[in-house]
């Protein structure tokens, strides 16, 4: 009887393939890979981006609440001065 991993492809599995085949079929046979330093550094700057990248959203959500309260402040001081 087949286990069940034999007959399932991951995601994962699919971008290997797509990206070198040969690396996949490395990869299904149990080869370890000689350039693990490299793809640990590479894993990292990938971290280290996802964080700037998040960052970045969050201020410019905060740019945008700023913006949106300075410009409901304006209107609100503006319709006080008219009354």
């Amino acid at each position: 009887m087949k286990s069940p991993r034999a007959s399932t492809i991951l995601a994962s599995e699919i971008g290997s393939y797509l990206f070198c085949q040969r690396a996949w079929w490395y990869q299904q046979k149990g080869e370890v890979s000689e350039n693990t330093a490299e793809m640990i550094s590479g894993t990292e700057i990938h971290e280290q981006h996802g964080r700037v990248v998040i960052t970045a959203g969050l201020l410019r959500w905060a740019a945008y609440s700023a913006l949106m309260a300075a410009l409901i402040l304006s209107v609100v001081y503006l319709v006080n001065l008219l009354v």
